[in-house]
C-alpha cells in the first residue's frame, strides 16, 4: 500500500509531449485536476480525464503527453528528480519552486 510519508505533491502543469522515463526506486501517483492527458506506456496508453488518477510503479517507462496545458497534482517521494532517468533533460526541474 503506497503511502504518502516522506512524499511531495507537487501541482504541475504542462503542455506536450514530456520525456520518456522511469524511477528505478521510487513510485508515482498522477491526479488530474483540470482538463486530460494520456499517459503513454510501452506497450500502451491509458486516456486520462479530469478528476481521475493513475498510479505508475517504480521501474515503468513512461511519458505524459497533453494536447493543450493540463494541470495535475503528483504525489511522489522528495527524493524524485521529475525526469527520472532522462539525466540532461531541458525538463529537468532541480529547484522546486514552492507555493
Amino acid at each position: 500500500m503506497p503511502s504518502l510519508t516522506g512524499k511531495y505533491v507537487k501541482l504541475v502543469k504542462f503542455k506536450g509531449e514530456f520525456d520518456w522515463h522511469k524511477h528505478d526506486d521510487e513510485d508515482e501517483m498522477f491526479l488530474v485536476v483540470k482538463v486530460a492527458f494520456d499517459m503513454q506506456f510501452r506497450e500502451r496508453t491509458v486516456i486520462l480525464n479530469e478528476g481521475e488518477m493513475i498510479f505508475v510503479p517504480r521501474g515503468v517507462e513512461h511519458c505524459p503527453k497533453a494536447e493543450g496545458e493540463v494541470h495535475v497534482m503528483i504525489f511522489e517521494p522528495k527524493s524524485v528528480l521529475n525526469t527520472g532517468d532522462a539525466v540532461g533533460s531541458d525538463k529537468t526541474v532541480n529547484k522546486l519552486e514552492w507555493i
